[in-house]
């Protein structure tokens, strides 16, 4: 045999066994990766002021839709995990980055609490990752901070600030003081609800930041009785907010004519005050387990599970998991370039709401205005609510144009 057959025989039978490798293991590799599960995770505060926010309850949210969805997408099982970053930035970064990195995690949701929300969506960015925000309320995830894998899903201090600010001042409640968390959720809701008011002919006589997870805001309140303005916004959320309302009664602050406001309140800091307290109070939800059918009858198992009835922020991350789950099996992959651009598709419908995804990350739906009831108005358990008003998502969220997301192309 000549050197040149010798070779070109030893180029077939080398492309021969190439093929027989490839038989032998390409199907093998294909089922891997299809066995490959794909892996949630929900990293929220709760052991802290926010546990009854979100907290374990978010959780319980997440594995509902999770198993409403049919529990795997293309072919692969859906595996949640779950974190309490303890308010804290590094923390959350830290847990971010293991499930990024280490346990193969292809989205993070929930998020409460602004600071450690940023801070996540800003990894998330790096790592190509996709993150959708729920419990956290600042308007900069979707400004200067928007990302083109990341979402915000349930409410922010502009929809906040725009119906609850609004409602008080179309009422006559022109001058505010604000007691104000000092970080950047607590920041933001001020400078929203303020720039509002302004715009209104309103004014802002005066603010005070208080620290986070304070226990007595008396020396806070002292100062926005001393302000004489009509309304005291406090720019705070979950055991903060109560905190405040209940040494605010003990002040008598109403009784001396102050209308004191709640920025971010929601069904469960109802229940913790309990109906005497919080009875008139206004505030802005995104959802009200009462409010129709579909709310009513998804409320009712969430409560068998956790014996209590979800707020925004536990329907938001339904729905957020859920459209996530849709987006996944609409797009044949778990890349996330790919998934978000179906997040941004895909309309939201689901029992919290019918909306829909910008370009700078935000889902837009309506928002609804509700007043907490007397405790006689009140005909069984958790019939908290009375709508006053329903604010469609155009009107709630501040318009795309006038954002400040470089994602979002600008008409010239």
């Amino acid at each position: 045999m000549s050197g040149t057959l010798k070779r070109r025989t030893a180029a077939v039978l080398g492309a021969l066994l190439a093929a027989a490798a490839f038989s032998l293991t390409a199907p093998g590799t294909v089922r891997a990766a299809e066995e490959k599960p794909v892996r949630i995770g929900i990293l929220n505060d709760q052991s802290g002021i926010y546990a009854d926010f979100g907290g374990r309850g978010s959780v319980v949210a997440a594995q509902m839709a999770i198993e409403d969805f049919g529990g795997s997408v293309l072919g692969r099982k859906i595996v949640l995990l779950s974190a309490d970053h303890q308010n804290k930035p590094d923390t959350g970064v830290a847990i971010a980055r293991q499930w990024f990195d280490a346990d193969a995690v292809d989205m993070i949701g929930e998020l409460t609490t602004s600071s450690v929300a940023l801070a996540v969506q800003d990894l998330a960015r790096q790592r190509g990752k996709i993150d959708i925000v729920v419990g956290a309320a600042t308007s900069r995830l979707t400004n200067d901070s928007c990302s083109p894998t990341g979402f915000h899903w349930a409410y922010d201090t502009h929809a906040l600030a725009r119906v609850t600010g609004g409602a008080l001042v179309d009422s006559g409640g022109k001058s505010w003081f604000f007691i104000t968390a000092d970080y950047a959720f607590g920041h933001q809701l001020e400078k929203d609800t303020s720039d509002f008011i302004r715009a209104a002919g309103g004014s802002v006589e005066g603010s005070v930041n208080a620290p986070f997870n304070n226990r007595d805001f008396s020396p806070f309140l002292v100062q926005a009785q001393g302000s004489k303005a009509q309304v005291i916004g406090l720019a705070n959320a979950g055991a903060d907010t109560t905190t405040a309302i209940k040494q605010a009664a003990q002040l008598g602050i109403a009784k001396g004519g102050q209308k004191l406001v709640g920025l971010l309140f929601t069904l469960s800091d109802v229940h913790a005050l309990g109906l005497k307290t919080a009875q008139g109070l206004v505030l802005t939800e995104a959802f009200y387990w009462d409010r129709d059918d579909a709310s009513r009858q998804w409320s009712q198992r969430y409560f068998d599970k956790t014996k209590r009835m979800p707020n925004m922020i536990q329907a938001g991350t339904y729905s957020a998991v859920l459209h996530y789950l849709k987006a996944v099996k609409a797009a044949g992959t778990t890349e996330s370039k790919a998934v978000a651009a179906k997040m941004r598709e895909l309309p939201v419908d689901d029992m919290f709401a019918k909306g829909k995804v910008r370009e700078d990350g935000t889902m837009v739906h309506d928002m609804y205005l509700f007043e907490v009831k007397k405790p006689e108005e009140s005909k069984k358990p958790w019939d908290y609510y009375k709508l006053l008003r329903t604010i469609p998502g155009e009107d709630a969220f501040q318009a795309q144009d006038k954002g400040a997301c470089p994602l979002v192309k600008k008409a010239s």
